[in-house]
């Protein structure tokens, strides 16, 4: 498509969503202006609604990376914690 700007990979792969942002203020009846960071400041802060999703987030399930032990490469050594069977 012609004018469309395309997140990381190109179709069936290419993410459905992004964020979690922050909305600003409500712009018409029907738009949304949002606080996007700045690797996206070359695309527009104000979105229709039903390019919205409502994000329903616990931040009690919310684990910072700092505790799973996931390193810059965003990858992590798994460690097996108990043995249930073995083989004879």
């Amino acid at each position: 498509m012609e004018g469309v700007m395309r997140f990381g990979k190109k179709g069936k792969l290419s993410p459905r969503y992004m964020g979690p942002y922050q909305i600003l203020k409500r712009v018409g009846k029907v738009a949304y202006e949002l606080e996007l960071p700045n690797e996206l400041a070359s695309v527009h802060s104000v979105f229709h609604v039903f390019m919205l999703k409502k994000c329903i987030g616990d931040l009690v399930s919310i684990l910072p990376l700092e505790c799973l032990g996931v390193d810059q490469s965003l990858s992590y050594e798994a460690v097996p914690v108990e043995i249930f069977d073995r083989q004879v």
